[in-house]
């Protein structure tokens, strides 16, 4: 009989040589990794300490004119603060009536320009597109208030006298003094007012919104697309039950960002309001203003105390366009973790 010899498999330890032995990783991380985790902390840093540093500043100058006009401040209509009787009422009501009505418009802009880029759009018309959209909002300011007064402005009173004619028992649509049925009615009563200057500033958060809400779109699930078209669903059906909810939270976040960059909107709104400092709730009528038209308007001719009301302007503008920008970014973040959706 032939003696059989076993041979048994080597165990891990013989296995292993030299060169795959496990490489020893450094306790502090790779120095590469050590640099840019710095710089990234710097950076996020610097950024704090100069919005830190602006509030301060804003603050600093701005407490004179607050000790001395107090919580009438938010309150008082008039802008006269070398006769102490100022106040952001009129102007804070501007703002937010102004950038409620570009958003208002830019909003369906920005979701369907979105949705033709990441749905519709052939392959080879996208870049193009993308890159058309984002080149809108690198036009500066004037340009677009240029534009607002001289084209926009003659074109857009008779959208502005109809819907005074069919919707003016609503109180945004009114217009006071003027019978928009009578055709020798003058045009005066439809220009410079916060429509107008609201449809500008919308086509120039446009594309700050757009940019948020097609990256939003462009990270739907591929699994739930594919299912739902498996399933018999339209283009459409896909959009409706896939892409939007899945893009929520971009459509938000992207409204809200370009809600901040409207209440700050200085130029284009300057270019094309007619300052009034009183409560203007008629959109269509002429007359509004802004804080940032404002502080632009009187900044060349304030007194050291007209300045510190400034200051205190624009401290409440910076106030309310950090809280808008912190609510858009905690809600971008969580609609780029995929929240809502299953991947």
């Amino acid at each position: 009989m032939t003696a059989t010899t076993v041979i048994h498999p080597p165990g891990p330890a013989a296995a292993r040589t030299a060169d795959e032995a496990p490489r020893a990783v450094p306790k502090g991380g790779d120095p590469s990794d050590r640099v840019f985790r710095g710089s990234a902390r710097g950076a996020g840093a610097v950024v704090l300490l100069i919005m830190t540093l602006v509030g301060v500043f804003l603050g600093t100058r701005a407490l004179e004119a607050l000790t001395d006009a107090g919580p009438s401040f938010f309150t008082t209509s008039a802008w006269e603060p070398d006769s102490h009787n100022f106040g952001i009422a009129a102007v804070l009501t501007g703002t937010v009536l102004i950038g409620g009505v570009a958003i208002l418009i830019a909003l369906p802009l920005a979701v369907g320009t979105a949705l033709y880029i990441t749905e519709y759009a052939p392959r080879r018309l996208k870049p193009w597109l993308i890159t058309l959209v984002d080149l809108m909002a690198a036009v500066p300011s004037v340009v677009y208030g240029l534009w607002g007064f001289f084209l926009l402005q003659p074109n857009v009173v008779g959208l502005s006298r109809w819907l005074t004619t069919y919707a003016g028992w609503f109180p945004l649509f009114a217009v006071d003094g003027d019978t928009p049925s009578d055709p020798l009615s003058p045009n005066t009563y439809y220009t410079s007012s916060t429509f107008i200057a609201g449809i500008v500033v919308a086509l120039m958060v446009t594309p700050i919104a757009c940019s948020v809400m097609r990256e939003a779109f462009a990270q739907a699930p591929p699994g739930e697309r594919e299912g739902a078209f498996a399933l018999g669903a339209t283009q459409w059906g896909v959009i409706r039950s896939v892409v939007l909810p899945f893009g929520k939270g971009g459509i938000i976040g992207g409204t809200m960002l370009g809600l901040g960059r409207a209440l700050g909107e200085t130029i284009a709104v300057y270019m094309i309001i007619s300052p009034v400092f009183e409560v203007q709730p008629h959109i269509l009528q002429n007359g509004a203003n802004s804080v940032s038209a404002l502080i632009a308007l009187r900044y060349g001719s304030a007194s050291q105390f007209g300045m510190s009301a400034l200051m205190a302007a624009g401290l409440s503008l910076f106030v309310m366009t950090l809280i808008v920008n912190f609510i858009a970014s905690s809600v971008v973040a969580r609609s780029r973790s995929g929240a809502g959706a299953d991947a």
